[in-house]
């Protein structure tokens, strides 16, 4: 199995999505690693994510705490810094790099920090690997719909890192470089079904900014899904995507209102935020193939041949196309425990948008 006995690195680990990649890893289904190496600044983070595994919270599966007391191990760092970096990565044979500034507003203000962690923080890892030969084989870059047709910075800076991650296979020829792009967690800290839960509780208006916008929408244990499935099944320098649906916000608003007595209010969209998210755009359409559940973009470098030759789709993939309806919406919600008063907010149901 692909990750059996094997050293891997999960920077950015103490995340929505990284919490739930680590512990579907210690589940063994990719086989049980030798070492799993969670890499983040934040040392808060880090503890309470011991204390929850320490404590049950997360898992009541021996197999997966067993093997939290065995491989897992955490390590405070930053992305940023180079020899933080090189020190993390000697031993890695695997790296999933969930390291990221991922709130469009945050990257709108305060674009030098998202250019430092999503761009300096992916060259990092490539500089450390060519410069000093470590023995890795595969490196995933995590990155989002917002990198397609980019409007905001933090699609921008995503954009950029793909760029990094699949020109890095020409000069690490040992490496396998591939990235996964999908949205961001809609169910995370910070994010839109929080937020319309808060304002239910606290009986405001729930705030969406526009009617018509749209999103694409996918569970985290989707979305970790699709890293298992690139790890698996890509070749050198392809975008892996999956195939998920599409649903309006303000029916997501709705649907977590149900009977009750809450008006929307439409506040106008922000700064750098898109109508419609797109995963693969016109310009990329000649180089995607499907995989099962997945679209792979190959490289469009001449230098990275992939046996990929037959395109798929007449247009772009975008989130405004095969909407689902209102019903759907709810039925969506509420399979992954999502509706007010349903159940409390559980990482690894969420949604990503």
């Amino acid at each position: 199995m692909l990750l059996q006995n094997k050293i891997v690195v999960v920077t950015g680990g103490t995340g929505s999505l990284g919490k739930v990649l680590v512990r579907r890893i210690l589940s063994g289904e990719l086989g049980i690693p030798k070492k799993v190496i969670v890499f983040s600044r934040d040392e808060g983070k880090q503890h309470e994510m011991r204390l929850a595994y320490l404590c049950k919270k997360v898992t009541t599966d021996e197999t997966i705490y067993n093997n939290f007391i065995n491989v897992l191990q955490f390590h405070i760092g930053d992305i940023r810094n180079y020899s933080d970096v090189c020190n993390i990565l000697k031993e890695a044979q695997i790296i999933i790099n969930a390291a990221a500034l991922k709130q469009v507003p945050t990257c709108e203000y305060f674009p030098e920090q998202a250019v430092d962690t999503n761009c300096i923080g992916a060259a990092n890892i490539v500089r450390a690997l060519r410069e000093h030969d470590y023995p890795t084989e595969i490196v995933v870059g995590i990155s989002t719909d917002k990198a397609a047709k980019p409007i905001n910075v933090m699609g921008m800076t995503k954009a950029i890192q793909e760029r990094i991650f699949i020109t890095a296979n020409i000069q690490n020829i040992n490496t396998k470089f591939i990235v996964v792009r999908y949205g961001n967690v809609l169910a995370s800290r910070g994010s839109v079904i929080p937020l319309f839960h808060e304002q239910i509780a606290n009986n405001l208006p729930i705030t969406v900014t526009h009617d018509a916008m749209t999103r694409f929408l996918l569970s985290i244990n989707q979305a970790v899904d699709t890293i298992f499935a690139a790890l698996q099944n890509s070749e050198k320098g392809e975008i892996f995507i999956p195939i998920v649906p599409t649903a309006l916000v303000i029916n997501i608003a709705k649907a977590i209102i149900g009977d009750r007595n809450i008006p929307i209010k439409i506040t106008g969209v922000r700064p750098g935020e898109k109508m419609h998210e797109i995963l693969i755009s016109e310009e990329e359409l000649p180089f995607a193939v499907q995989r099962g559940n997945y679209y792979a973009i190959s490289s469009m470098l001449p230098e990275i041949k992939t046996t990929s030759n037959s395109t798929v789709l007449a247009k772009e993939y975008s989130s405004a196309d095969n909407v689902i309806s209102y019903e759907e919406t709810v039925k969506l919600l509420k399979r992954h425990n999502l509706l007010v008063g349903q159940t409390k907010l559980v990482e690894g149901d969420e949604l990503l948008v």
